[in-house]
């Protein structure tokens, strides 16, 4: 229910926050601490303001925003460390009134934990942050956080049991970065100030639970100098009814005994780490080698369900190819059967026998014809392999007949003359009876063995004079080729010639002629060429430029020595 004279700034806040949209309602509630700081502290009013705070439930707005993402809200931990501020300040001496248990069961335990919440993500991103002007910004954010818890925790002492028992208190008393650490320690040093009996069993419980979960805490709390006197101290406490179990079990982990056994403990303890380690290298190993032995397994697999399906398939075809011959074949029987009696029905009576006799035979010769067709190819099946030598042999002979050819055709390319074949007994008694055939046809004069002998001597001088001469003009003619390529070479090398201004180094060596004749008909021209160009104008009058002009041979001789002759050498 609504408190009466409410202040008309909550009024105006509430209804801003009931018609504005989610993502500004956390900026909206930062008008909340204006209005605080406003009013007088330890005053009435401020009480008043408070409780219409809750009336209009903008304290559980203020939970709500701070339960969401910090990415999503406006201002990021700027809003929310104000929000932390604002809240930790309505919830202390508020009184709610009829509310009261769902305020102090639910909604204190419920801001309680969602600043622990807050304080673990703000030390996350504080380890996380790389830059150090945003480590500074998020230290001084979580300050605001734990001042806050603390300023909450002061007002209501009995939510320290709940916050020293709670998870996200133990994670951030275990952080390694030692100024959050130093920020919450100094937090648990103020929070152990305050004189309660809830406390002191809360530490109690907190201290034996830090012992049992971490052996190093144990072995500091025995052996460091700071923590001399803790046993003793812990002795001359009054064990109360509520922590003195508790209080014995932490006196029990302190005494020598119990920390031989602490040692024992931590042996065994790093034994079982250094075969954990051993167990996960193995393991690793082991699965390094996996996806190969999985990939083989899962190949041999497919392969297998492959060859069964294909094998069942195969199966299922054989077995449709079967029943289809099979209807196949009833079929035909049946039409045969129908024809048959068809047939009997239309054909006289006295000509019953005669169409069986034609029907038997004619089923005969398909009988006999399926059977020579079956034996035929069971032959030819059976004759295929040695067919298959025989063409492969007629392959080989036709090849090998070629090549035999090729070979005898270049031996005749190559050796023209190669005598005369020998001649056999049936070819001489051949040649013998032509000749003498011919002789009797066509007597001639009668020549002495003298003469014959002479003519003999002839035809072969003849016959060595012409294989002389043959030869003498085949060398002729590869001198003419010879010639003739060279100068076609010479024509080409005259033709591609750059000018006289062009030509660079020893390039006009190139064009010297190997030949006397040739030279020295050059150099004859290109003096009369000179002697025309250097003669007075009334000379040339009447004259051709390509009349041959009379030179000395004593100026042929002088020039000669300054110009190169191809062929000859300098005296």
């Amino acid at each position: 229910m609504k408190a009466m004279g409410t202040d008309p700034r909550i009024l105006s806040l509430a209804a801003e926050v009931a018609i504005s949209p989610e993502q500004n309602v956390p900026v909206i509630l930062l008008k909340l601490k204006e209005i605080i700081n406003n009013t007088p502290f330890g005053s009435s009013e401020l009480k008043k303001v408070k409780q219409d705070i809750y009336c209009y439930d903008l304290i559980r707005y203020c939970l709500l925003v701070l339960s969401q993402d910090c990415s999503r809200i406006q201002g990021g931990w700027t809003t929310i460390s104000q929000l932390t501020q604002i809240l930790s300040h309505c919830c202390v001496g508020l009184e709610p009134g009829e509310d009261a248990e769902e305020f102090y069961n639910e909604l204190l335990p419920s801001a309680a934990e969602n600043f622990l919440v807050l304080g673990r993500q703000l030390q996350t991103c504080f380890i996380n942050a790389a830059k150090g002007e945003e480590k500074d910004a998020l230290l001084h954010f979580f300050e605001i956080v734990t001042d806050s818890l603390f300023w909450l925790l002061g007002g209501h002492v009995q939510l320290i049991q709940n916050v020293l028992r709670s998870d996200h208190f133990l994670h951030l008393l275990q952080t390694d970065n030692v100024q959050v650490g130093s920020t919450v320690m100094t937090m648990l040093q103020n929070i152990l100030q305050i004189s309660s009996p809830v406390i002191r069993s809360t530490a109690t419980r907190l201290l034996l639970l830090m012992a049992e979960s971490h052996q190093e805490i144990l072995i500091l709390l025995r052996l460091s100098a700071c923590y001399k006197g803790l046993r003793s101290l812990l002795n001359k406490q009054e064990p109360g009814t509520e922590f003195s179990q508790e209080l014995r079990h932490l006196i029990g982990l302190l005494s020598p005994k119990v920390y031989q056994e602490v040692e024992e403990q931590k042996l065994h303890q790093a034994a079982c780490l250094i075969q954990a380690y051993w167990k996960g290298f193995q393991t690793r190993k082991r699965l390094k080698k996996l996806p190969s032995a999985v990939i083989t397994l899962q190949r041999s697999f497919r392969s297998k369900r492959t060859k069964m399906l294909l094998k069942l398939s195969r199966q299922k075809e054989e077995e449709d190819r079967r029943l289809q011959l099979q209807l196949q074949r009833q079929r035909a029987m049946r039409l045969s059967r129908e024809l048959r009696l068809s047939m009997l029905e239309i054909v006289h009576p006295g000509q019953v026998e005669k169409h069986n006799r034609e029907i038997e035979e004619k089923s005969a010769l398909i009988i006999q014809k399926h059977w020579r067709g079956y034996r035929e190819r069971k032959n030819f099946c059976q004759q295929r392999p040695s067919l298959v030598e025989y063409k492969a042999a007629v392959t080989l002979q036709r090849a090998a007949l070629k090549f035999l050819a090729k070979c005898r055709k270049k031996k005749k390319l190559f050796a023209p003359w190669q005598g005369l074949r020998e001649l056999t007994d049936a070819c001489r008694v051949e040649l013998k009876q032509q000749v003498d055939d011919y002789i009797r046809r066509h007597p001639g004069s009668e020549v002495s063995g003298v003469i014959n002998r002479e003519l003999h001597s002839q035809a072969q001088e003849r016959l060595q004079h012409y294989f002389m001469g043959r030869a003498l003009e085949e060398r002729a003619q590869q001198h003419r080729e010879a010639l003739t390529a060279r100068i076609n070479t010479n024509i080409e090398q005259l033709m591609k010639a750059p000018s006289l201004k062009e030509a660079e180094g020893k390039e006009p060596e190139l064009f010297l002629s190997r030949s006397r004749p040739v030279a020295a008909k050059a150099k004859q021209a290109h003096l009369n060429t000179l002697k025309h160009i250097q003669a007075p104008w009334w000379k040339k009058l009447g004259e051709e430029a390509r009349d041959e002009i009379d030179i000395p041979k004593d100026e042929l001789s002088i020039e000669l020595g300054t110009l190169f002759i191809g062929g000859t050498k300098p005296p």
